[in-house]
């Protein structure tokens, strides 16, 4: 061998690639998207900002909620055209993805809030028809 020759396992020089080395940031897998709705999951129940302004999601409520939001997010990320062939690319669809996400949490507690007091309360329904029982009551005596 000579001395200006590499062996064939070298590192390749900065800002190669390597044949047998592949890195891609998107897609996410299947567990980072699972770990992204875990965590949705503790952020709807738990004991956060969110839960504390909008109030908190039943557990049972919470798991398909984020799913929802996280699968909705991925498919907005994943049609916005951006094309993962470089890893800033595909960080700019990971950013996508995470503001979606962000968003559509957002979106989802507010949403709910807002619904939540739109309804009356099954005490507050009662109270009010025998208010207006009593007015007629009124009226009629």
């Amino acid at each position: 061998m000579a001395t200006d020759e590499l062996p064939a396992a070298a590192a390749p020089v900065a800002g190669e690639e390597s044949a047998g080395f592949s890195f891609s940031i998107w897609p996410p897998t299947q567990r980072t998207r699972d770990a992204v709705v875990k965590r949705l999951v503790d952020t709807l129940g738990g004991d956060t900002i969110l839960c504390k302004r909008y109030g908190a999601v039943p557990a049972a409520d919470a798991e398909p909620a984020a799913r929802a939001i996280e699968a909705e997010a991925f498919d907005a990320a994943a049609v916005s055209g951006v094309v993962a062939d470089s890893v800033e690319e595909g960080i700019e669809a990971l950013q996508l993805y995470s503001k979606e996400v962000s968003r559509r949490l957002l979106d989802f507690v507010k949403s709910r809030s807002a619904a939540a007091k739109a309804a009356p309360t099954s005490e507050e329904a009662p109270a009010a028809t025998s208010e207006g029982e009593a007015v007629e009551l009124q009226h009629a005596a």
